[in-house]
C-alpha cells in the first residue's frame, strides 16, 4: 500500500493513525483475496456525518448545521470495461449491478444494490458518464448509528464514479444530490439532503436548502479542539426495523401544513400565517403537524444563531442553542421514541442519563432522524471519562463514541 499517512492524519487525527493504517492494510488484503493484485487499486473514503442543528428541516427546504466525522466507509477500487459494478462490503453479500439497466428494481428496495444502481442512474441522468468497477469496502459508520451509513455509502459510490469516469469533476454538491435521488427513488426512503451533503462536502458546514438545486453552503472556520469539549455520539441500542413510516410522517405532516396554504413546503409560508389560521389548520392537518411546523421555523432560527456563535467563538451560546434544539425536538418535533413502540424509549433514558452526568455543563440532544438511535453530547474534557463510563454502564461497552471532525468529505485518497 502507498504511503498515505499524511492523508490519514487529516481524515482521522493523530491519535488513531496506527489503527487506521492497519485498517487500510486489512482492506487491501481483502481486496486482493477477492479481485487479485491491488497494486493499481485506487482508494476512496466517504465520511459519516453529525447533525449539530436543524433537526428534520432539510426536507422542507430549511437550514442545518452539520459536520463530517472520522467514522467513514473506505473502498479499494479498480475499473472494469464491462459496465458491471461489483461491490463486496465487509460482512455483507456481494452486490452486482449492470449499468446497462439503471431502472428502479422494486425487488431491490432497501438494499445496497438499490443504492449502487440509484447513484449510477442519478449520475447518468445528470449527464455524467458511468461504468463498471470492482470494489471492496469496509465501514466504521455503524448502521443505525445516526451518523448515516447509507449516505456515506452513496457518496462513496458517487465519488468513485466521478473519479473513474468523469475526471473527478463532479462537484461534492452534485454528488450529494445524486445520492439523495438514489435513496429516495431506488432505495425507497424519503430522506432529505442534509446527510448526503455533510458527508460529501466535509468540515463544519451551514446549509440553506431554500433552493435544493442550488443550496447555499458555508464552511465555518472553527477549531473545535480548542473549545475544551469533546463530541460524543451514544448508541442507545434502539431497533430501527419498521420505522420508515415514523420518519416519513415528519416531512409529510410538515408539508400538509404548507399545502393548506397552497404551497409545497414550509419554507414558502410563515409562522404568522399559521397563527392567523390556527383553528382551521389544526382541524385540517392535526395538532402534531402544527407542532412539527412550529419546530421547523424555530429550528431554522437556531441554526443561524449556532453558526453565528461558532463564527464569534462564543461556545457558551452555541451550547445553549444545542440544548434548545434538543428540547424542541423532544417536545414539538416528537422524534425521541416511536408511537408504534412505546415500550422502546432508549433515547429518553439516554438523554436523562446524559443530563445527569453533565450536571448543567455541556449539552445533549437527539442525533439524526431520531425514534430509536443515537444521542449527541458536547462533553467538557474534564468530564469525558466519567461521561463515557456512565453512558456505557447504561448501554454497554463501546456504545459511546468520541469523534474527530474531519475537513474532507467524499475523497480519493490515492
Amino acid at each position: 500500500m502507498k504511503n498515505i499517512d499524511a492523508t490519514l492524519e487529516k481524515l482521522y487525527g493523530k491519535n488513531t493513525l496506527t489503527a487506521q493504517r492497519e485498517r487500510y492494510q486489512n482492506a487491501e488484503k481483502a481486496f486482493e483475496e477477492l479481485f487479485g493484485d491491488a497494486a493499481n487499486a485506487m482508494i476512496f473514503s466517504a465520511s459519516g456525518r453529525t447533525e449539530i442543528g436543524g433537526n428534520h428541516t432539510d426536507h422542507n427546504r430549511g437550514k442545518v448545521l452539520a459536520a463530517a466525522v472520522s467514522l467513514d466507509v473506505i473502498a479499494f477500487v479498480v475499473p472494469t470495461d464491462d459496465g458491471v459494478i461489483t461491490v463486496k462490503s465487509e460482512g455483507f453479500p456481494q452486490d452486482v449491478v449492470d449499468t446497462a439497466d439503471l431502472s428502479v428494481h422494486d425487488g431491490d428496495k432497501n438494499t445496497s444494490a438499490a443504492l449502487i444502481r440509484g447513484v449510477a442512474d442519478g449520475m447518468s441522468r445528470s449527464g455524467c458518464a458511468v461504468g463498471g468497477f470492482k470494489a471492496y469496502t469496509t465501514s466504521s459508520v455503524l448502521k443505525g448509528s445516526g451518523i448515516s451509513s447509507s449516505a456515506a455509502f452513496e457518496v462513496l459510490i458517487g465519488t468513485i464514479l466521478s473519479h473513474l469516469y468523469n475526471g473527478g469533476n463532479v462537484s461534492a454538491v452534485k454528488i450529494a444530490q445524486i445520492a439523495q435521488y438514489a435513496e429516495n427513488v431506488h432505495f425507497g426512503k424519503p430522506s432529505g439532503l442534509m446527510d448526503q451533503m455533510a458527508s460529501s462536502v466535509g468540515g463544519f458546514i451551514e446549509i440553506d436548502f431554500e433552493s435544493p438545486e442550488n443550496p447555499v453552503i458555508r464552511s465555518i472556520d472553527y477549531d473545535f479542539a480548542a473549545s475544551g469539549h469533546s463530541l460524543c455520539i451514544v448508541d442507545t441500542k434502539g431497533n430501527h426495523a419498521d420505522l420508515t413510516p415514523e420518519y416519513a410522517a415528519i416531512p409529510k405532516e410538515m408539508k400538509s401544513v404548507a399545502e393548506f396554504f397552497g404551497k409545497s413546503e414550509l419554507r414558502d409560508i410563515t409562522p404568522e400565517q399559521l397563527w392567523e389560521n390556527m383553528e382551521a389548520v389544526r382541524q385540517s392537518c392535526g395538532d402534531r403537524a402544527v407542532s412539527r411546523a412550529l419546530h421547523f421555523w424555530d429550528e431554522n432560527e437556531r441554526v443561524d444563531r449556532e453558526a453565528s456563535a461558532l463564527d464569534s467563538g462564543d461556545f457558551k451560546t452555541f451550547l445553549h442553542e444545542v440544548t434548545a434544539s434538543g428540547n424542541s425536538s423532544f417536545k414539538y418535533l416528537q422524534n425521541i421514541f416511536a408511537v408504534s413502540d412505546p415500550r422502546g424509549q432508549g433515547m429518553v433514558l439516554g438523554l436523562y442519563n446524559a443530563e445527569k452526568l453533565l450536571d448543567g455543563r455541556g449539552a445533549c440532544r437527539v442525533h439524526g432522524g431520531g425514534f430509536a438511535g443515537t444521542i449527541q453530547a458536547f462533553v467538557p474534557n474534564d468530564m469525558l471519562d466519567g461521561f463515557v463510563s456512565g453512558m456505557e454502564k447504561l448501554f454497554g461497552a463501546g456504545s459511546c463514541y468520541c469523534l474527530y471532525i474531519r475537513p474532507l468529505g467524499g475523497t480519493k485518497i490515492c
